[in-house]
């Protein structure tokens, strides 16, 4: 990996307000949700840290997308 793409894939990793702010979401509500497991959001540690990728997080919002009020 060179230091660009290294750069680049740094960039897309977002800190658990980021992450919050991108789905009009509380971080606190972030942090019940990976200690609950309630859903299935994947998220990166880095030590102490939490990260999410943008990627993971338009997935899991396209995965959540109903076209009905019907749940699945």
């Amino acid at each position: 990996m060179t230091i660009q793409s290294i750069t680049e894939a740094t960039r897309d990793l977002l800190d658990e307000k980021e992450a919050g702010l991108f789905l009009d979401t509380a971080p606190g509500t972030l942090s019940v949700w990976r200690s609950t497991g309630r859903y299935n959001l994947p998220f990166v540690k880095i030590g102490r840290k939490v990260r999410y990728r943008r990627a993971d997080l338009l997935a899991w919002l396209k995965k959540r997308t109903r076209e009905s009020g019907a749940t699945e």
